[in-house]
């Protein structure tokens, strides 16, 4: 395929800060037209946005403007570990491999339908040196973000993107606002002992895991490509002393924000509130357009609207038997979607005591606590929200948060109430509820299968005690002595759904069930075969 000799000039360098200032994009091509949608960013010359899918990246608009102009930036420009103030970002530029990279995974739905790409483009060296660290986008300078955050219950002071750098932000043609980001790029100030790299194994879990949870439709970040390398990494996998070689890997991953609980942490541990005004103002304008900037009580909204989504996000990530392995102040969004895919895990064998992290020894983070983790967060939020909120509304704070564990359990009852086709309200489905996990708890059925296999079989099949063959985890549940009493008031449950059938249940809980879950084994086994994922359509060698 031939490419202007324009193409070119689109990328710049990135391997060492302060590297020249390339051409500008496009630069032949004439002013662009007047962004048609609301509040999207004014196109700079040769940033014309896309009318259509782009095979050409020179016309693929990003920029990281938005997020260097409201802010002071760090005012040390080398990339060494250290403490930042005073500041949101440091202006970092990613570390290529030394070796021969090569693109085994791409999302074709996040490239065309998110990022506006024709999925062709993957198939150019210019792709490959973008999603790699090794070239930029002209006009967006790469971003090092700062934060703080609590692990494991204490504070842990200065944390941030210690091995990701925030190479843009997107807006599609939808007026839809993302921000790109690399992770395992290379290091920067925020290291700290770090080597700045992901490896493939834990890149290959990210990857499929995050577009996995997008459609379970549970929020989370999304994932566009995967590149890996022949640089060696180092790894302690399950923390017990046995280092081992890994291969390097890169996932270019997207988010509305990355902002965290953290970001807001750390500039109120600092001191620096003007700061924390100014980034609170922020995020409120771009994310919760609905919360006027002039109320004075716009922080209070904030923290309300986090509370309320916050306690949403974790009921679903229950309902598919999700462990997030870290739910630290640092990993948990301000926007309330699944971020920082690290050590988690999804149940098999149903049990609240299930740790995917084999570094957390005391179960912190086990998926039965994690609603307790986020209350946790949230408290740290608030107290992080304090010196900018007046004695009323510091009382009013508290007790929104007193509302969120009747936030949590309403939620999580409406989710399970679906996945088992209760309609309508019932005083008793809580306890309908909670009998069934402790029959899966005591039989140790399979979380996923139970339910997806409730929503195939029949209320006759029920009625009569016949579970199938087929039906293996219904046949480990029924191995319980009290599985007969449980049917039994299931069953007279279901007579109370108004203007239903069993086809209409079942086809209902088969919506919400899916039929298999994305177990531990599946992207452990994928990292070892990752030439199976997608052939590799370029790559790119040391020098080139």
């Amino acid at each position: 395929m031939w490419w202007p000799p324009l193409l070119a000039a689109c990328l710049a360098w990135a391997g060492e800060a302060g590297a020249g200032q390339p051409e500008p994009l496009c630069s032949s091509r004439g002013l662009c037209r007047a962004p048609a949608r609301p509040n999207a960013s004014v196109p700079q010359p040769g940033q014309c946005p896309p009318q259509r899918r782009e095979a050409d990246m020179c016309a693929w608009p990003l920029s990281s403007d938005s997020l260097r102009d409201p802010f002071p930036i760090d005012v040390i420009q080398e990339n060494f570990v250290r403490n930042v103030r005073n500041c949101i970002f440091s202006v970092v530029y990613p570390i290529p491999f030394k070796s021969r990279v090569r693109l085994v995974a791409v999302s074709k739905e996040v490239l065309e339908n998110i990022l506006d790409l024709d999925v062709s483009v993957t198939g150019t060296s210019d792709f490959l040196q973008f999603v790699s660290g090794r070239k930029m986008i002209f006009g967006s300078v790469p971003l090092a973000h700062r934060y703080g955050g609590h692990q494991f219950g204490s504070w842990a002071g200065q944390l941030g993107d210690g091995r990701a750098h925030l190479i843009g932000v997107y807006t599609s043609r939808n007026g839809e606002r993302w921000e790109l980001q690399l992770k395992g790029s290379g290091k920067t100030p925020y290291s700290r002992d770090g080597d700045g790299r992901a490896v493939l194994r834990s890149s290959v879990r990210e990857f499929l895991c995050s577009e996995a949870m997008h459609y379970l439709g549970i929020p989370t970040s999304r994932a566009a490509s995967l590149v890996v390398s022949d640089d060696d990494v180092w790894r302690d996998q399950f923390y017990n002393g046995n280092i081992k070689r890994e291969r390097g890997a890169i996932v270019l991953r997207l988010a509305k924000s990355w902002f965290r609980i953290g970001s807001l942490e750390i500039l109120a541990h600092s001191g620096e509130l003007d700061l924390q005004r100014k980034l609170l103002d922020f995020i409120i304008q771009e994310h919760f357009p609905s919360i006027a900037l002039n109320d004075s009580n716009k922080y209070l909204e904030f923290f309300s609207r986090v509370v309320s989504e916050t306690a949403n996000l974790i009921a679903l990530w229950m309902s598919v038997g999700f462990a997030h392995g870290v739910c630290n102040t640092d990993n948990f969004s301000l926007l309330s979607i699944t971020i920082d895919y690290g050590p988690f895990g999804f149940m098999e064998s149903y049990d609240p005591n299930f740790i995917p992290n084999t570094s957390d020894d005391e179960g912190r983070y086990k998926i039965g606590n994690q609603a307790n983790a986020g209350l946790f967060n949230l408290n740290k939020l608030l107290q992080a929200l304090k010196p900018l909120l007046d004695p009323r509304q510091k009382q009013l704070a508290s007790q929104i948060l007193e509302g969120y564990r009747e936030i949590y359990y309403i939620r999580f009852t409406e989710l399970f109430k679906t996945k088992l086709g209760l309609l309508g309200e019932n005083e008793d489905d809580s306890s309908l509820i909670a009998f069934l996990l402790k029959l899966m708890e005591d039989t140790k059925a399979d979380f996923t299968m139970t339910f997806r296999q409730l929503s195939e079989i029949t209320e006759d099949q029920l009625k009569r005690l016949h579970i199938p063959e087929e039906f293996w985890a219904l046949q480990d549940l029924g191995k319980h002595e009290l599985f007969s009493e449980w049917v039994t008031m299931y069953l007279l449950r279901l007579n109370h759904n108004k203007g239903d059938c069993d086809s209409k249940r079942r086809k209902r809980m088969t919506s919400s069930s899916p039929t298999a879950d994305f177990t531990t084994s599946l992207p452990e086994a994928a990292g070892c075969r990752e030439r199976r994922l997608l052939p590799a359509p370029s790559s790119l060698g040391q020098g080139s």
